[in-house]
């Protein structure tokens, strides 16, 4: 984004006025108070480690102007580190009774910090820029839900261009996905989608002791800066749409790949040469700059005769 700010470097950072953040006893409280139980099908594991919170929070590097947006933050274990540290802090919950009791919770643990709290009991895949627009948030800090955290990633950076950066812990394995560069065994549409957006970097490990319940996989730390796409000149959409087609059939050559998106396997690599592409190349070889250089061929390159 033009005149954005570059993304706070991670380091030594305090987290002013934090005392009242969760512990496992905390949680279970809080849980059995509201009658919670942690389901896999919203994707719930409560973090109840004060130290994991506070490392993303000082890892997530944020401003004092920061506006920070936080994506199922459950019983609050990282809405109350944040709550300190940003000038205002928005959550989206799609649990209707964990969403209504997170005021209640901001007030008990964080004082006047809470504040700075608003609650959207909302899907995150379906929240727009309008509902998140006073304040506009800049930063992305959040626990994400395992099966939906590349959606959300990717829709919130689409719909909130205000976004500057952002640090998400996800599943390790989608962590490695995100941050995975051309030639990894693991690139793929994630990578390249992520990459049209934001650099970004892994930023660490988190063991699975420190959630409740505990999973079966480790989690990763993903850190993220907004960058100007590849192309002004070329849609979005259009970009994603060769992305998708070349790793639908990922051990195929792009020519082969791209022949139903193209018109045709003769069209594909005419596009492709246009492009500046080796048709016999296949798509975890390209960057996203070279995924872009194919979409703007495309309307240049004359159909072929059947």
């Amino acid at each position: 984004m033009p005149g954005a700010p570059p993304c706070h470097p991670a380091g030594p950072h305090t987290l002013r006025g934090v005392t009242g953040l969760l512990g496992p006893a905390e949680i279970r409280e809080l849980a059995a108070r509201l009658g919670v139980t942690p389901t896999k099908k919203l994707g719930q594991n409560f973090v109840h480690d004060p130290n994991t919170v506070r490392r993303i929070v000082t890892t997530a590097g944020l401003a004092p102007d920061d506006v920070a947006l936080e994506v199922g933050p459950g019983l609050g274990s990282l809405t109350l580190a944040l709550l300190p540290v940003a000038a205002h802090v928005h959550v989206v919950e799609i649990d209707p009774a964990l969403a209504a009791a997170l005021p209640e919770t901001a007030a008990r643990f964080a004082g006047p910090d809470a504040a700075r709290l608003t609650v959207h009991p909302a899907d995150a895949l379906r929240v727009s820029a309008a509902d998140l627009a006073e304040p506009a948030p800049t930063a992305l800090v959040a626990n994400l839900p395992y099966n939906v955290a590349v959606p959300v990633v990717l829709h919130l950076l689409a719909e909130l261009p205000t976004l500057r950066h952002g640090l998400v812990m996800v599943q390790k394995e989608v962590a490695d996905r995100l941050v995975a560069g051309p030639g990894s065994k693991v690139y793929g549409v994630p990578s390249v989608k992520l990459a049209w957006y934001a650099r970004a970097r892994a930023a660490g490990k988190v063991p699975p002791n420190v959630f409740w319940p505990v999973p079966n996989v480790d989690s990763g730390l993903v850190a993220f800066t907004r960058r100007e796409p590849p192309r002004a000149d070329v849609r979005r959409e259009a970009v994603f749409a060769v992305v998708d087609a070349a790793f639908a059939q990922r051990r195929k050559t792009l020519r082969a790949a791209l022949a139903g998106w193209a018109g045709g396997a003769d069209r594909a690599a005419a596009v492709l040469t246009a492009a500046g592409v080796d048709p016999g190349a296949r798509g975890e070889s390209l960057t996203v700059e070279q995924f872009t250089a194919i979409a703007a061929s495309a309307p240049a390159v004359p159909a072929v005769a059947q």
